[in-house]
């Protein structure tokens, strides 16, 4: 198998992490691949990131997670004041050899006015990420590491397996203090970037 080549099989060692994608693609380049590299990769349906030039492929969501993505999304844009702008699936450039797409972010309107492509670290005020199977280790521990190495100062960690509940973490200096957790069934309150009180049970709950 070709360096460029998405393997079958997932690998994790370290730092570095590659997960199966949906079909194989022949990708052009070669590791470490930088974020330009990236803007020539084909549309397959996949989510690629970057972590130090090492692919991270993703499939598309499952239906669970984009509807718990599509309500915290609203739950965001009631709580949001005109000056804040919550977004799903947006492209963070970290870094020549950093690039994410956090499930949400929330960024000021004005960045969003001058932003054509991908967001700077300096634009985001909070990062989401909802975590799936696939995913796990990724969203609790390398992108955590990442969105605080990259000054980002609030991420929170959806966890739909557990209610869901929801893990926040602020940034103090370098790193995220401990995450606060809450569960469905409680009113997660929350100061920033913005104040928001809602209970994680919506992200999962029907339409009324």
């Amino acid at each position: 198998m070709r360096e460029s080549e998405t393997p079958d099989t997932e690998r994790v060692t370290g730092k570095r992490t590659m997960e199966p994608a949906t079909r194989r693609t022949i990708l052009p380049g070669g590791p470490p691949f930088t974020v330009d590299d990236l803007l020539t990769f084909p549309d397959d349906g996949n989510r690629y990131e970057l972590f130090d030039g090492s692919l991270l492929v993703s499939p598309p969501p499952v239906p669970p997670h984009q509807f718990a993505s599509l309500r915290l999304v609203r739950v965001l844009e009631d709580a949001a004041p005109p000056e804040f702008e919550p977004l799903p699936a947006v492209g963070l450039r970290a870094g020549r050899r950093d690039f994410f797409v956090p499930d949400l972010v929330v960024v000021p309107t004005e960045a969003v006015e001058e932003t054509e492509l991908m967001f700077r670290p300096e634009d985001i005020l909070l990062a989401v990420e909802i975590v799936s199977p696939t995913t796990e280790a990724r969203d609790r521990h390398l992108k955590r590491a990442a969105y605080a190495a990259a000054g980002i100062p609030a991420y929170w960690r959806i966890e739909l397996s557990e209610g869901p509940s929801v893990h926040v973490h602020e940034l103090a200096g370098d790193e995220y203090k401990p995450a606060e957790r809450y569960d469905a069934g409680e009113a997660a309150t929350l100061l920033a970037p913005f104040g928001v009180r809602f209970d994680p049970a919506v992200l999962v709950r029907p339409r009324a």
